[in-house]
């Protein structure tokens, strides 16, 4: 029987709309996919607790070497 083994990364997420708030903990994932998956999880959530917000609010991901990885738009543009 052979085995798998997930490799995990850790990835950062932070909150930006001009100067960033920092995510120092951190998450685990599987893949650049499945961290910018959790990022539009996020958007979604900020949205809801907070429906009308600053239209440059960010969650830029961050990967374990520093690396940009994606930036989710909270608020979509509205014109």
């Amino acid at each position: 029987m052979s085995r798998t083994i997930d490799i995990v990364h850790l990835y950062y997420f932070d909150m930006k709309d001009g100067v960033p708030l920092r995510n120092r903990a951190g998450l685990e994932l599987v893949s650049n996919g499945a961290a910018i998956a959790h990022s539009k999880r996020l958007a979604d959530e900020v949205r809801k607790e907070k429906p009308v917000g600053n239209p440059d609010l960010q969650i830029v991901v961050i990967d374990e070497s520093g690396r940009e990885v994606h930036r989710e738009q909270v608020y979509r543009n509205v014109t």
